[in-house]
């Protein structure tokens, strides 16, 4: 695989998986009239889709990352697509006490790949 495609790939999946995951985890806080086994077995099944895509990526990323830096990736989509999902799906606002909590978090990710230390 090109080293563009090694280095590109798992960051594509990475996000799609986190779509997959938000979804399954928070995508039913708007569904509130079903019961909770329901809830769980759809979740789950939203969750299948997720986990083909993230292991993929940190099995391919593994070539280009090492797993402190693909662990720092996934936490920084994680808080993106969160913030997306929130405000669109849930209807959340998003306060400058979320965006400074993320860029913080978004900060220890850089020292992880850039850290002077």
């Amino acid at each position: 695989m090109p080293a563009i495609w090694t280095a590109t790939l798992p960051i594509l999946m990475l996000v799609a998986s986190n779509v997959f995951m938000t979804f399954a985890w928070y995508g039913q806080l708007k569904v509130e009239n079903r019961p909770l086994w329901l809830i769980i077995a759809i979740s789950w099944g939203i969750a299948f889709f997720e986990y083909c895509l993230a292991v993929p990526a940190n099995r391919i990323g593994r070539a280009a990352y090492d797993p402190a830096e693909l662990k720092a990736m996934q936490e920084v989509i994680t808080l993106a697509v969160f913030a997306v999902f929130s405000v669109l799906w849930l209807k959340e606002p998003l306060t400058a006490n979320h965006i400074v909590g993320f860029a913080f978090i978004a900060l220890g990710a850089f020292f992880v790949f850039k850290g002077p230390f």
